[in-house]
């Protein structure tokens, strides 16, 4: 699993490394952002922001990509008592904390599993994303428009694959949902990045209340 989704992820840096060069960077600050930020969703919107506006936009550009970013902060609540005392690796596991990492960790059965998981990940993750940011800027605007060869679906579909198994019970299903429509409705009128921050809030509300989750019979122990 954590090979597919380093592949699948790397494949969408092609797309990230060509768009990053049409907005304006430089090969070597495609490259950065990818080793530094370490996060799609924050890495496309803050070219999205520069390509539109120039260097006047980079306090946008920057506070979009915070935005995005934030989620991460929670992905790291979630995952420090997972992966237990880290001591010197607490820095890398923080740069490696990103939306695959934790989903394939999270996926997993045992606490063995779920830091090889993790850690495997997102070494194969960094990998691929640096290596095929360099290769889309290198061949930047030669390949044309990245999303007519689908490179623009390849990490929706990993993100699909991991939240597929999980949709098992009507709870995880009416949460899915809820945050998924809140997001796509809210896509075309807020700035980018909240309305991820809107639907994982939403998410968090939903599947705090336990509206959907099958009620204890008499006798059963929680």
């Amino acid at each position: 699993m954590s090979l597919g989704v380093g592949i699948a992820t790397g494949l969408y840096g092609i797309s990230f490394g060509a768009l990053a060069v049409a907005a304006g960077l430089e090969i070597w600050q495609a490259q950065l952002l990818s080793i530094l930020m370490f996060s799609g969703g924050s890495q496309f919107a803050f070219i999205g922001v520069v390509a539109t506006g120039g260097v006047a936009s980079l306090p946008a550009a920057i506070a979009s990509a915070w935005l995005l970013g934030i989620r991460n902060g929670f992905y790291a609540l979630q995952m420090k008592p997972l992966l237990g005392s880290l001591g010197w690796r607490t820095p890398i596991a923080a740069q490696l904390n990103i939306d695959e990492t934790t989903g394939v960790a999270t996926a997993q059965s045992n606490l063995p599993d779920t830091r090889k998981g993790f850690w495997l990940t997102g070494i194969y993750v960094f990998v691929f994303w640096n290596l095929l940011t360099l290769f889309g800027s290198l061949l930047g605007s030669s390949i044309g428009d990245p999303s007519a060869f689908g490179l623009d679906a390849a990490a929706a579909a990993a993100f699909l694959g991991l939240l597929w198994p999980r949709l098992k019970a009507l709870q995880p299903i009416v949460v899915a949902t809820a945050a998924a429509v809140i997001a796509v409705l809210l896509t075309p009128v807020l700035s980018p990045g909240l309305p991820i921050l809107v639907a994982a809030l939403a998410a968090v509300i939903v599947g705090g209340l336990n509206l959907f989750k099958p009620k204890m019979q008499a006798g059963e122990v929680q």
